[in-house]
């Protein structure tokens, strides 16, 4: 319906407009969507993180039972620094049928047309609830769907099933890898170059932990699930920075490196923390030690999610696929708070408006088309709360 356009598109607009980065707040994002939704009668629920400037909204509509459909999103958004916006980032814009701004496909597009829905699922006489579940820090680790799934489970309710509104171009996605970023400090002993056997290199014990990264990368494709959908269908490595030294003539004295794991099953997370831990104990520190008995390997999980397993039975993706009139599934590389939602005994499915390929870059947008095709599914989501 039309009407539900309009109502979409002013909301995005609203929401685009609050700088709602990572490493930002975005409280004044939720109080905007708790105004909204108790303005319609919701049970609203906003938990704050430890450092208060942050804030997980939950609300239900509806009888305040177990079964209900959460809809789910996160309101951060990814930095824009650095890359060249043809328009503000944090002010909608329209043209030719598209809407720019930073988050309008990942992920406000959806949560602006949950929200322009929620009218209509308070007017009805609901025997099932709908839930809204918009949360923090999702491109930082996903800690805000952590800590929601947590607060769910210690006040006992269980609702049935998920449905993220992730930029799927609104197909139905029903697994994706895992994903863990570390972060690996070595600490060494510096000394003069012209002496490098008195000092402890951490540069050069960096960049042979990165090897052997290497060969673990390789080693993940003889272990790739024979019926795989992902691409590529093996569980991936890949460093992302390394940081260490000080100048040409210095043993380096400390190197980071931050490196990313992506799991197709939960085997090969544990064939790697076993390896890695091998890596450290068995090869390099022995012979970091043997030097200077203070130098050290530490490795910290800077964040992590948990993949989404297709399962044999689900009602979200069930819904879904009816909603949408999808015929088939598929599976999606990046990662998504839904494999949270899965491991708490919610059945979860990702369907959203918009193109992962927008994501992240300057000039994201989302289309017209995209956000009628996802206020057509949550229109039609009503026959099941009814």
């Amino acid at each position: 319906p039309m009407i539900h356009l309009e109502t979409t598109r002013k909301i995005l607009g609203d929401l685009i407009a609050y700088p709602t980065i990572s490493a930002d707040s975005n409280l004044e994002l939720i109080a905007y969507c708790a105004d909204y939704l108790e303005g319609l009668g919701a049970r609203v629920m906003v938990s704050k993180d430890a450092t208060g400037t942050k804030a997980n909204l939950f609300a239900g509509l509806g009888p305040d039972i177990d079964g209900g459909i959460v809809l789910s999103g996160h309101s951060d958004v990814v930095p824009v620094a650095g890359q060249d916006w043809s328009s503000d980032p944090f002010e909608m814009v329209a043209r030719d049928d598209k809407l720019f701004g930073r988050g309008a496909c990942d992920m406000k597009g959806f949560l602006a047309a949950a929200l322009a829905l929620a009218p209509d699922y308070a007017a009805l006489d609901l025997k099932r609830p709908v839930h809204f579940a918009f949360t923090y820090d999702e491109e930082v680790g996903c800690l805000g769907g952590k800590a929601l799934v947590a607060e769910l489970q210690s006040m006992g309710l269980s609702p049935a099933a998920a449905i993220i509104g992730e930029p799927t171009s609104m197909r139905v996605i029903e697994g994706h890898k895992g994903c863990y970023e570390y972060t690996t400090e070595f600490s060494g002993l510096e000394g003069h170059g012209s002496l490098p056997h008195l000092g402890v290199n951490a540069v050069e014990y960096a960049v042979r932990y990165i090897s052997r990264l290497m060969d673990l990368r390789e080693e993940l494709k003889n272990s790739t699930p024979k019926a795989s959908r992902f691409d590529p269908p093996y569980s991936t490595i890949q460093v992302g920075r390394i940081n260490g030294g000080v100048a040409h003539n210095v043993i380096a004295g400390n190197c980071s490196v931050d490196w990313e794991f992506r799991p197709v099953q939960k085997s090969d997370t544990d064939y790697v923390d076993q390896q890695t831990r091998k890596i450290v104990e068995d090869e390099l520190l022995p012979a970091m030690q043997a030097v200077h008995a203070g130098a050290n390997i530490t490795t910290r999980m800077a964040g992590g999610v948990g993949g989404l397993e297709p399962a044999a039975e689900s009602e979200a993706r069930a819904i879904v696929m009816e909603l949408t009139g999808r015929q088939e599934t598929d599976v999606v590389s990046f990662g998504t708070e839904a494999g949270l939602f899965q491991d708490a005994g919610i059945s979860a499915v990702i369907c959203g408006p918009g193109s992962i390929e927008q994501a992240h870059k300057a000039d994201e947008f989302v289309s017209l088309e995209q956000l009628q095709a996802c206020i057509q599914m949550l229109d039609g989501l009503k026959s099941k709360l009814v």
